[in-house]
Protein backbone atom coordinates (compact mmCIF):
# COMPACT_ATOMS: atom_id res chain seq x y z
CA UNK A 1 0.00 0.00 0.00
CA UNK A 2 1.28 2.91 -0.87
CA UNK A 3 1.94 5.48 2.26
CA UNK A 4 0.47 8.49 1.34
CA UNK A 5 -2.64 6.67 1.03
CA UNK A 6 -1.78 5.08 4.69
CA UNK A 7 -0.95 8.12 6.19
CA UNK A 8 -4.05 10.75 4.73
CA UNK A 9 -6.65 8.20 4.42
CA UNK A 10 -6.49 4.88 6.41
CA UNK A 11 -4.73 6.24 9.81
CA UNK A 12 -7.14 9.06 10.61
CA UNK A 13 -9.86 6.80 9.87
CA UNK A 14 -8.83 4.37 12.28
CA UNK A 15 -8.47 6.83 14.69
CA UNK A 16 -11.74 8.47 14.11
CA UNK A 17 -13.16 4.95 14.78
CA UNK A 18 -11.39 4.54 17.86
CA UNK A 19 -12.86 7.74 19.19
CA UNK A 20 -16.35 6.70 18.02
CA UNK A 21 -16.28 3.72 19.72
CA UNK A 22 -14.83 5.63 22.73
CA UNK A 23 -18.31 7.39 23.24
CA UNK A 24 -20.28 4.26 22.75
CA UNK A 25 -18.54 2.96 25.99
CA UNK A 26 -19.18 6.17 27.68
CA UNK A 27 -22.79 6.01 26.62
CA UNK A 28 -22.98 2.34 27.54
CA UNK A 29 -20.85 2.52 31.27
CA UNK A 30 -23.20 5.72 31.86
CA UNK A 31 -26.06 3.87 32.21
CA UNK A 32 -24.72 2.19 35.46
CA UNK A 33 -22.76 4.71 36.77
CA UNK A 34 -24.02 8.23 36.55
CA UNK A 35 -25.54 8.13 39.70
CA UNK A 36 -22.23 7.67 41.20
CA UNK A 37 -20.07 9.95 39.49
CA UNK A 38 -22.40 12.68 37.68
CA UNK A 39 -24.51 12.11 34.92
CA UNK A 40 -22.67 15.74 33.38
CA UNK A 41 -19.43 14.73 33.02
CA UNK A 42 -20.09 11.41 31.27
CA UNK A 43 -22.21 13.36 28.75
CA UNK A 44 -19.85 15.59 28.10
CA UNK A 45 -17.24 13.71 27.86
CA UNK A 46 -18.99 11.19 25.13
CA UNK A 47 -19.96 14.90 23.23
CA UNK A 48 -15.93 15.46 23.54
CA UNK A 49 -15.04 11.47 21.87
CA UNK A 50 -17.71 11.91 19.08
CA UNK A 51 -16.55 15.42 18.29
CA UNK A 52 -12.79 13.91 18.10
CA UNK A 53 -14.39 11.17 15.81
CA UNK A 54 -15.51 13.47 13.50
CA UNK A 55 -12.38 15.46 13.43
CA UNK A 56 -10.11 12.50 12.53
CA UNK A 57 -12.54 11.00 10.25
CA UNK A 58 -12.80 14.20 8.55
CA UNK A 59 -9.37 14.41 7.35
CA UNK A 60 -8.93 12.89 4.00
CA UNK A 61 -11.48 15.40 2.54
CA UNK A 62 -8.80 17.54 3.03
CA UNK A 63 -6.53 15.54 0.18
CA UNK A 64 -8.99 14.25 -2.22
CA UNK A 65 -11.70 17.21 -2.63
CA UNK A 66 -9.23 18.92 -5.02
CA UNK A 67 -6.58 21.00 -5.65
CA UNK A 68 -5.87 24.24 -3.70
CA UNK A 69 -8.01 26.18 -1.97
CA UNK A 70 -9.72 23.19 -1.01
CA UNK A 71 -6.97 21.49 0.53
CA UNK A 72 -6.51 24.81 2.92
CA UNK A 73 -10.38 25.17 3.50
CA UNK A 74 -11.04 21.95 4.72
CA UNK A 75 -7.69 22.03 7.20
CA UNK A 76 -9.14 25.60 8.53
CA UNK A 77 -12.76 24.31 9.77
CA UNK A 78 -11.20 20.87 10.98
CA UNK A 79 -8.59 23.04 13.02
CA UNK A 80 -10.80 25.54 14.05
CA UNK A 81 -12.98 22.52 15.04
CA UNK A 82 -9.92 21.07 17.24
CA UNK A 83 -9.07 24.51 19.06
CA UNK A 84 -11.72 26.30 19.04
CA UNK A 85 -14.64 23.53 19.73
CA UNK A 86 -12.83 20.14 20.81
CA UNK A 87 -9.83 21.09 23.18
CA UNK A 88 -12.09 23.03 25.49
CA UNK A 89 -14.90 20.63 25.28
CA UNK A 90 -11.94 18.16 26.98
CA UNK A 91 -11.42 20.15 29.49
CA UNK A 92 -14.65 21.31 30.69
CA UNK A 93 -15.90 17.52 30.64
CA UNK A 94 -12.33 16.72 32.79
CA UNK A 95 -14.03 19.48 35.33
CA UNK A 96 -17.14 17.55 35.48
CA UNK A 97 -15.85 13.58 35.00
CA UNK A 98 -13.38 14.21 37.63
CA UNK A 99 -14.95 16.93 39.63
CA UNK A 100 -13.82 18.37 42.80
CA UNK A 101 -16.96 18.95 45.79
CA UNK A 102 -16.75 22.79 45.07
CA UNK A 103 -16.97 22.46 41.36
CA UNK A 104 -15.28 24.26 38.58
CA UNK A 105 -16.28 28.11 38.21
CA UNK A 106 -18.38 29.09 35.08
CA UNK A 107 -16.26 31.95 34.80
CA UNK A 108 -13.30 29.33 33.99
CA UNK A 109 -15.19 26.90 31.31
CA UNK A 110 -15.59 30.53 29.65
CA UNK A 111 -12.45 31.57 29.73
CA UNK A 112 -11.30 28.28 27.93
CA UNK A 113 -13.97 28.71 25.18
CA UNK A 114 -13.01 32.69 24.49
CA UNK A 115 -9.16 31.82 24.67
CA UNK A 116 -9.62 29.09 22.64
CA UNK A 117 -11.44 30.80 20.09
CA UNK A 118 -9.00 33.19 19.56
CA UNK A 119 -6.28 31.26 19.29
CA UNK A 120 -8.07 29.51 16.61
CA UNK A 121 -9.04 32.30 14.77
CA UNK A 122 -5.41 33.51 14.52
CA UNK A 123 -4.40 29.86 13.06
CA UNK A 124 -7.01 30.23 10.34
CA UNK A 125 -5.77 34.00 9.54
CA UNK A 126 -2.08 32.57 8.73
CA UNK A 127 -2.84 29.16 7.48
CA UNK A 128 -5.02 31.12 4.67
CA UNK A 129 -2.24 33.59 4.62
CA UNK A 130 1.04 31.42 4.40
CA UNK A 131 -0.81 28.19 2.56
CA UNK A 132 -0.77 29.50 -0.93
CA UNK A 133 -1.24 26.24 -3.29
CA UNK A 134 -1.36 22.72 -3.52
CA UNK A 135 0.98 19.58 -4.53
CA UNK A 136 -0.30 16.22 -6.00
CA UNK A 137 1.32 13.56 -3.65
CA UNK A 138 -0.33 10.80 -4.98
CA UNK A 139 -2.16 10.14 -8.53
CA UNK A 140 -4.42 7.04 -8.91
CA UNK A 141 -7.13 6.05 -10.96
CA UNK A 142 -10.07 7.18 -8.64
CA UNK A 143 -8.62 10.16 -6.99
CA UNK A 144 -5.82 12.26 -6.19
CA UNK A 145 -4.06 13.12 -3.15
CA UNK A 146 -3.39 17.04 -2.93
CA UNK A 147 -1.61 18.80 -0.14
CA UNK A 148 -1.67 21.76 0.76
CA UNK A 149 1.75 24.15 0.46
CA UNK A 150 3.22 27.16 2.06
CA UNK A 151 5.16 30.00 0.67
CA UNK A 152 5.18 27.95 -2.70
CA UNK A 153 6.92 30.95 -4.46
CA UNK A 154 9.44 31.51 -0.87
CA UNK A 155 10.22 30.46 1.93
CA UNK A 156 8.05 30.78 5.49
CA UNK A 157 8.75 34.00 7.60
CA UNK A 158 9.75 32.22 10.73
CA UNK A 159 7.73 34.54 12.83
CA UNK A 160 4.59 33.50 11.20
CA UNK A 161 5.46 29.86 11.52
CA UNK A 162 6.83 30.76 15.15
CA UNK A 163 2.93 32.26 15.53
CA UNK A 164 1.17 29.34 13.74
CA UNK A 165 2.98 26.42 16.14
CA UNK A 166 2.53 29.08 19.76
CA UNK A 167 -1.31 28.98 19.16
CA UNK A 168 -1.60 25.49 18.50
CA UNK A 169 0.20 24.69 21.46
CA UNK A 170 -2.35 26.98 23.70
CA UNK A 171 -4.47 25.00 22.32
CA UNK A 172 -5.12 21.91 21.77
CA UNK A 173 -1.59 21.32 23.21
CA UNK A 174 -1.88 23.64 26.51
CA UNK A 175 -5.64 22.75 27.17
CA UNK A 176 -4.89 18.75 27.19
CA UNK A 177 -1.50 19.65 29.71
CA UNK A 178 -3.98 21.64 31.62
CA UNK A 179 -6.83 18.86 32.37
CA UNK A 180 -3.55 16.38 33.24
CA UNK A 181 -2.29 18.81 35.58
CA UNK A 182 -5.96 18.95 36.90
CA UNK A 183 -6.38 15.45 36.85
CA UNK A 184 -3.19 14.42 38.80
CA UNK A 185 -4.49 17.15 41.86
CA UNK A 186 -7.92 15.31 42.34
CA UNK A 187 -6.15 12.10 41.69
CA UNK A 188 -3.79 12.78 44.62
CA UNK A 189 -6.48 14.22 46.46
CA UNK A 190 -9.07 11.77 46.10
CA UNK A 191 -10.83 11.32 49.45
CA UNK A 192 -13.21 7.80 48.64
CA UNK A 193 -10.10 6.03 47.26
CA UNK A 194 -10.81 3.47 49.63
CA UNK A 195 -14.28 3.01 48.63
CA UNK A 196 -13.72 3.59 44.75
CA UNK A 197 -10.43 2.25 45.08
CA UNK A 198 -9.59 1.67 41.27
CA UNK A 199 -10.59 5.59 40.44
CA UNK A 200 -7.11 6.66 40.82
CA UNK A 201 -5.94 4.45 38.19
CA UNK A 202 -8.52 5.22 35.92
CA UNK A 203 -7.75 9.02 35.72
CA UNK A 204 -4.12 7.71 35.65
CA UNK A 205 -4.83 6.53 32.36
CA UNK A 206 -6.67 9.30 31.53
CA UNK A 207 -3.42 11.46 32.09
CA UNK A 208 -1.61 9.11 29.96
CA UNK A 209 -4.21 9.29 27.19
CA UNK A 210 -3.95 13.04 27.36
CA UNK A 211 0.27 12.97 27.63
CA UNK A 212 0.23 10.93 24.37
CA UNK A 213 -1.95 13.27 22.40
CA UNK A 214 -0.11 16.02 23.12
CA UNK A 215 3.70 14.75 23.05
CA UNK A 216 2.68 13.50 19.36
CA UNK A 217 1.01 16.98 18.28
CA UNK A 218 4.21 18.45 19.42
CA UNK A 219 6.47 15.96 17.94
CA UNK A 220 5.04 16.26 14.91
CA UNK A 221 5.16 20.48 15.08
CA UNK A 222 7.90 20.38 15.87
CA UNK A 223 9.42 18.12 13.29
CA UNK A 224 7.36 20.20 10.27
CA UNK A 225 9.17 23.63 11.76
CA UNK A 226 12.88 22.38 12.19
CA UNK A 227 13.20 20.36 9.34
CA UNK A 228 11.07 20.35 6.00
CA UNK A 229 7.63 19.20 5.79
CA UNK A 230 6.67 15.73 4.79
CA UNK A 231 3.25 14.21 4.63
CA UNK A 232 4.59 11.54 6.46
CA UNK A 233 5.66 12.82 9.59
CA UNK A 234 1.68 13.47 10.45
CA UNK A 235 2.05 9.97 11.05
CA UNK A 236 3.37 10.46 14.50
CA UNK A 237 0.41 12.46 15.15
CA UNK A 238 -2.12 9.71 13.63
CA UNK A 239 -0.42 7.05 15.47
CA UNK A 240 -0.28 9.23 18.38
CA UNK A 241 -3.73 9.74 18.58
CA UNK A 242 -4.57 6.05 18.41
CA UNK A 243 -2.83 5.74 21.11
CA UNK A 244 -4.22 8.10 23.10
CA UNK A 245 -7.78 7.15 22.13
CA UNK A 246 -6.88 3.21 23.43
CA UNK A 247 -5.52 4.53 26.98
CA UNK A 248 -8.44 6.72 27.28
CA UNK A 249 -10.91 4.05 26.81
CA UNK A 250 -8.62 1.64 28.98
CA UNK A 251 -9.60 4.13 31.65
CA UNK A 252 -12.98 4.08 30.85
CA UNK A 253 -13.54 0.76 30.55
CA UNK A 254 -11.51 -0.18 33.90
CA UNK A 255 -14.47 0.03 36.82
CA UNK A 256 -14.19 2.14 39.56
CA UNK A 257 -13.58 -0.52 42.37
CA UNK A 258 -12.70 -4.00 42.34
CA UNK A 259 -15.49 -6.52 41.80
CA UNK A 260 -17.97 -3.99 40.91
CA UNK A 261 -21.52 -4.67 41.03
CA UNK A 262 -22.52 -1.67 39.20
CA UNK A 263 -21.54 -3.05 35.81
CA UNK A 264 -22.08 -6.31 34.39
Amino acid sequence: MNSDILITLFLPMIAGLVYFFMAYEVKRTSKFRALMFGEIGFRKLETAFILFGIYFITRPLQNILGPYPMPVIINCIRQFFLMAIIAPSILVAIFHWVPAQSGAPNSSKFAAYVVAVLMAVVFVLINTAVATSSQIIYSGALFDIHDAVWFSEGAAPFQLIAIHLICQFVSPVGFFLLSVAYIKHRRHNYTLANVYNLMPTKWKYLEISLIVFASSFIIAGLAVAIGRYYTYIWAIYFVGAIISGLFGLKSIKLPPREQPSDLK
